[in-house]
């Protein structure tokens, strides 16, 4: 089927020229992440390379996500659940080990991460559901909706990735706000949520605890739990205001920051850009998830709309999270920063998620109500 011309007239050129640019500062950030100062010299690690292939294939992804008409989705959302379903109980069974955590799938040239493609079909099949709704959500709807999320939530969990887990929860929950919910509701929700807090804090792993242990009390864990934190506090403090220049920050080329190149990737960028660096990427971010709000307002059908808000509150969820868990602010719960973090699975998936909005957006105008 030929794609109609008006498409690419009505192409949101500004939501995709954000995200390229955000993938590229991501990459020249990755690449100062991959090197480490010896005695000989400066050390380059390949991160960034892999970083440009999977740009690349994610690219590609974003204009397969774009020319097929999203409505088609719909028939394949309960096929995509499924199917992430069942990729994350092969996760459990034969998945790769890391870090003391099983959540990937190892192709041998590749790893795949299932979780991504959750946080995908999630989207799509909540998107689906409130789109046939035609009245306020009410507690046969949270119940459905809640089952439907709770089996792959549980599964990630079990990986153990309380940090995803409750992201896609958080991310459901934004959507059913937006959507409109009884208020009785949301009282039972702040009645109860004290009580379920506990129950909640006496099933969480160890290393959890000492996490939330570590936000309060960052210096008596100082060189144990709360090392990472500490040293990424240092490291954004002392980018100070113009920062240290590129290539030039101490604390992640002399390797005292940990995980520099995923979770505390901001960290590496505010010590060589300094604070008005980080402002601009945060500006950046801000006039992204903007565009994606535009999309939203302009959407003609309600499917393409919750696409849209879903897609929103991902990638707010995580820019917030993994900025407030680097400077202290969250715990660290493992959750990367969109285009800048290094991962194959996270970086297609969000070039994909933005191909989804891409194409609400440029479709937009076959609609008469």
């Amino acid at each position: 089927m030929p794609i109609d011309r008006r498409f690419f007239s009505h192409f949101d050129y500004g939501l995709f020229g954000i995200t390229f640019v955000l993938f590229v500062i991501g990459v020249i950030n990755l690449y100062s992440a991959s090197s480490i100062r010896l005695e000989e010299g400066v050390k380059i690690i390949s991160f960034y390379k892999k970083q440009l292939v999977w740009g690349m294939i994610g690219i590609l992804s974003f204009f397969i996500f774009l020319i097929v008409d999203y409505r088609k989705l719909k028939q394949a959302t309960l096929f995509l659940y499924i199917l992430s379903v069942v990729l994350l109980i092969i996760v459990l069974l034969i998945g790769d080990k890391s870090g003391g955590a099983t959540r990937w799938l190892n192709f041998g040239l590749f790893k795949f991460q299932p979780t991504e493609l959750v946080k995908l079909s999630i989207i799509l099949w909540v998107s689906n559901y409130l789109s046939e709704l035609n009245h306020v959500i009410n507690i046969k709807d949270v119940f459905k909706i809640l089952v439907v999320v709770a089996i792959p939530v549980i599964l990630i969990i079990k990986q153990p990735d309380l940090g995803s887990g409750l992201t896609i929860l958080l991310l459901v929950g934004g959507m059913m706000l937006f959507f409109g919910i009884d208020k009785k509701i949301i009282i039972c929700i702040l009645i109860l949520t004290p009580i379920i807090l506990p129950v909640i804090w006496n099933h969480m792993h160890d290393y959890q605890k000492d996490r939330i242990r570590v936000l309060l009390h960052p210096e008596k864990y100082k060189t144990k739990q709360g090392y990472n934190i500490i040293q990424s506090k240092i490291a954004v403090g002392s980018g100070r205001f113009w920062g240290k220049g590129f290539l030039k920050g101490t604390q992640s080329q002399l390797k005292f920051l940990p995980e520099k190149h995923t979770d505390f990737i901001f960290a590496v960028f505010a010590e060589e850009w300094g604070f008005v660096g980080s402002v601009f990427l945060i500006s950046l971010y801000s006039l992204f998830l903007y565009r994606i709000v535009k999309v939203v307002e302009y959407s003609k059908d309600l499917f393409g709309a919750y696409i849209a808000v879903g897609v929103f509150f991902y990638f707010f969820l995580q820019i917030f999270i993994n900025i407030c868990m680097v400077l202290g602010v969250l715990p660290v719960v493992g959750i990367p920063l969109p285009f800048m973090s290094y991962g194959g699975s996270a970086l297609i998936v969000n070039f994909s998620l933005i191909g989804l909005v891409a194409n609400v957006s440029m479709r937009r105008f076959i609609f008469k109500e």
